[in-house]
């Protein structure tokens, strides 16, 4: 599996493995272990809500205790880490994708998109995958992002947000 792989698959499923928007922390924290909680969180306690739990290059937002956001980050240029529940078998990966390869792939699989007119404007472009409502975000590299191109869009987001009632 590699990470273009759990990308597309977050994508058209809106889920990562078996991690999905509404399931308890508890039970994430048991398939992950314990998350790095947010710095509010540590100080406010674990009912504040809107504060991601991080286990490297995967955030997961939190709301009354359920998982109400999912988040990769990538740093273009840069090499990163995910649990091994989400890309086994890996220690580190390449974290720089290109927005025509990761459209390219989400073509390939059947995963329907459009560009999400919120997310777009100045240097970033974002899509919106259909029908699972998984946004990516894209920006022109940075000074400090060591990319093949500089003039391409990088993805440095993929996540999916539910309002938790």
């Amino acid at each position: 599996m590699t990470l273009m792989d759990v990308l597309v698959d977050f994508a058209r499923t809106g889920r990562i493995g078996p991690l999905h928007c509404g399931m308890p922390l508890a039970e994430a924290e048991d398939l992950l272990g314990p998350g790095r909680p947010h710095p509010a969180i540590v100080m406010k306690g674990p009912d504040i809500d809107g504060y991601p739990y991080s286990w490297d290059g995967l955030r997961l937002d939190v709301t009354r205790r359920r998982v109400s956001g999912l988040c990769i980050d990538l740093q273009p240029g840069s090499t990163t880490k995910l649990p091994p529940l989400v890309l086994p078998a890996s220690t580190t990966y390449e974290a720089t994708v290109q927005r025509e390869e990761l459209i390219t792939a989400l073509n390939d699989a059947g995963c329907g998109h459009d560009v999400n007119g919120a997310l777009t404007f100045g240097q970033q472009s974002s899509i919106l995958t259909l029908p699972a409502g998984v946004c990516a975000v894209f920006s022109l590299p940075g000074r400090d992002n060591h990319v093949p191109h500089r003039d391409r869009h990088y993805m440095c987001v993929m996540h999916k947000h539910a309002d938790l009632v």
